[in-house]
């Protein structure tokens, strides 16, 4: 979803295109004429929508005075660009979005609304207002503007938080256990929560689905099981409810035509035939059989059947899902307790017995059984908020056994699933190293399954996120395994999440030298800097960079032979790391190897003049730093070439008043420099 930015060209640092703008009135006027506002996150929209107005009118005004704009004013713009667009995703998001997932994540949309104010605010801090020629209303306005998003706290309806409070409530109720007490939804109130949130209608009801549906197959590559069973049971909630709400005269009237039948045959309630029930709903038949579901289960592709038939496919030798042609990634069957629940409410409202499937004694069944027996009654999908940690706890524990225990292939999707849980938040990543799973991952590292040493690196990467998990990693004696598969990786994935690992690890201080002080280390990532993709040299260059911080790694880095590649890399456009290759030999001029092997190089000069006029403002600073760092300490040669060059001078005056606090400061000192320089030939620079 993410949109590339408008490039735009700049000449004596005015913005004559006026490419930039007219993107900023395009895209702010985009969103100041968004109508039908969604039902839920409705003030944080209609309070951003409110304050892009007022931004939209300080950029018509600022078009209509076709006046240059001063320097300084175009990263601010080119900030609040970043940030008007995203604004434009995120609403766009709500208003396309299904209401009850959006309701379910409430806290986590309210809080990207505050992030992208508290942004605005950061950039409308280095807005020149009086360098612009705009009126006092204008001035005034965006002024309040300012003083309002410096002001602005995170703010979460609360009468949205009681609908999302409610509707988990009524949820959970119908667990299991209330199951067998014949605990029953509350369709009335149920109904309240979903009209308020804009589901009153057939139709409204039917596109919610595909918003859920859509969402259910979004998340399949990234939210693991755990958050598709969660949306496949708001749906099943979502069309229980239309089922019910919709058709209540359809169904008094079936209900009495049943008992008219029992009255008259006197038949045995548990030999009834599925020819002669009520029309059931298709939500609540199995896809394989088209029958009445008993005891549904859902399995990894997130799709729901009826335990005994999708037991009778999974033992015949089937390992893909039946509806999708997805491979399952692993045979756990996990109760759908949601629509469960609303089974027993649908057959006790329509006379209809149902018949526990888990009372057969089928060897199919029972072998179906023991596959999910670690599963059963360990994850509660319906309680997302309130018993996720008890879910992840009981899946990764169960994970782990199959890493521990299982065949390559069960641990080959073991690893999978653990990556995908890992990818999800801090918590996970701390119940999943609680629950013993680092170690066995470690030693999946030199599996020769391709498939599993990939997926067993990529969780180590997921899981090193949380700091408390970087220890734990280098205490089971990680690093060399993440070396070799740096190294000599089976995938090229697998080499460049290894990097990555690298990086995410040496964070820490004491990581950087335990890693530096690998022989094998460097030189790995110097090799993925020349071979990787485009992903993987950027993963290298990060990595090495955290390395190069402390001090003894310089040297290692610089003769494993970085400076060459990154000095090409800055020539290579494609590359795509251009700030990153600047940051890391920048750190490098920091010892006595690197600043002679970065000195060899005749090209590196005018790249720098270059990148001082177009470069982005890190790498701006970066630039500056080098040339600074270059003409020190018997750099005369290279200040010479600087002052030969007709756009050095402009290019360093230009950022003395334009540049970062840090790039005025170094080209205050580099000017001075060149003017000493430039006085011993007796023609000082202005």
């Amino acid at each position: 979803m993410d949109m590339a930015l408008p490039p735009f060209m700049g000449t004596s640092g005015l913005l004559p295109t006026g490419t930039l703008l007219e993107s900023l009135i395009h895209t702010s006027h985009e969103i100041s004429s968004m109508e039908n506002l969604p039902s839920v996150q409705m003030r944080n929209v209609s309070t951003m929508i409110r304050r892009i107005k007022l931004l939209y009118s300080l950029f018509d005004e600022i078009q209509e005075t076709k006046c240059p704009l001063p320097p300084s004013s175009i990263l601010c713009l080119t900030e609040l660009f970043s940030v008007i667009r995203r604004v434009k995703l995120l609403i766009q998001g709500c208003k396309d979005g299904s209401s009850l997932w959006g309701l379910m994540q409430i806290e986590l949309v309210s809080n990207q609304f505050y992030v992208l104010v508290k942004e605005m605010g950061r950039a409308l801090d280095i807005l020149p207002l009086s360098l612009l020629n705009i009126t006092a209303d204008i001035r005034e306005q965006v002024e309040l503007l300012h003083r309002q998003a410096k002001r602005a706290e995170l703010f979460v309806d609360a009468k949205e938080l009681r609908r999302r409070d409610d509707l988990l409530e009524i949820m959970t109720s119908n667990n299991e256990k209330n199951i067998k007490n014949k605990g029953f939804i509350d369709m009335g109130r149920l109904k309240e929560i979903l009209s308020s949130i804009g589901l009153t209608s057939p139709l409204d009801y039917e596109e919610e689905i595909s918003k859920l549906e859509a969402e259910a197959q979004k998340q399949a590559g990234t939210g693991g099981l755990i958050v598709v069973s969660n949306i496949n049971n708001l749906i099943s909630l979502v069309s229980f409810s239309k089922s019910i709400i919709f058709t209540s005269g359809e169904n008094e009237k079936i209900k009495e035509d049943i008992k008219q039948r029992s009255a008259l045959n006197r038949y045995d309630p548990s030999l009834i035939s599925q020819s002669v029930l009520p029309n059931i709903p298709d939500e609540f038949r199995c896809p394989i059989s088209l029958d009445l579901m008993r005891d549904p289960v859902i399995v990894a592709s997130g799709h729901t059947y009826d335990r005994n038939s999708i037991a009778q496919w999974i033992n015949s030798g089937h390992h893909t899902c039946p509806k999708s042609g997805q491979r399952l990634i692993h045979m756990a069957l996990i109760p759908n307790y949601t629509l469960k629940s609303l089974l027993h409410q649908w057959c006790q409202d329509n006379n209809v017995p149902l018949v526990e499937s888990a009372s057969s004694s089928s060897t199919d069944l029972e072998r179906s059984n023991s596959k999910g027996k670690l599963c059963e009654n360990a994850i509660d999908h319906i309680s997302a908020m309130k018993a996720a940690a008890d879910a992840v706890k009981m899946t990764a524990e169960f994970l782990v056994g199959k890493l521990a225990m299982g065949s390559p292939e069960i641990q080959s999707q073991a690893a999978y699933e653990l990556r995908l849980l890992a990818k999800t938040g801090m918590d996970n990543r701390r119940i999943i190293a609680e629950a013993g799973a680092i170690p066995f991952l470690v030693t999946l590292l030199s599996s020769h399954d391709p498939r599993i040493q990939e997926n067993a690196v990529t969780a180590l990467l997921n899981l090193s996120i949380f700091d408390n998990n970087k220890i734990l990693i280098m205490a089971a004696g990680a690093i060399d395994s993440i070396i070799e598969v740096l190294q000599s990786g089976k995938t090229m994935e697998a080499r460049e999440n290894a990097a990555a690992t690298i990086f995410s690890l040496s964070m820490i201080d004491d990581c950087k030298v335990m890693i530096g002080g690998r022989p094998r280390a460097i030189p790995a990532l110097v090799g993925l800097l020349r071979e990787g993709t485009t992903a993987g040299k950027k993963d290298a260059a990060t990595a090495l960079f955290n390395l190069a911080v402390y001090n003894a790694n310089k040297a290692s880095v610089v003769v494993a032979g970085a400076v060459p590649l990154l000095i090409e890399l800055l020539m290579d456009d494609k590359a795509g790391i251009t700030d990153d290759a600047l940051a890391v030999l920048a750190l490098l001029l920091g010892c006595r190897e690197g600043l002679e092997e970065i000195r060899k190089c005749r090209v590196l000069v005018p790249l720098l003049i270059d990148l001082l006029r177009f470069g982005s403002a890190k790498g701006k600073e970066n630039s500056i730093t080098l040339l600074l760092g270059l003409c020190k300490d018997g750099g005369e040669e290279v200040a010479r070439r600087l002052l030969i060059n007709p756009s050095s001078i402009p290019s360093l005056q230009s950022l003395t008043t334009d540049g970062s606090l840090k790039a005025r400061r170094k080209a205050d000192a580099l000017l001075r420099l060149l003017n000493r320089c430039c006085s011993q030939s007796h023609n000082p620079v202005g």
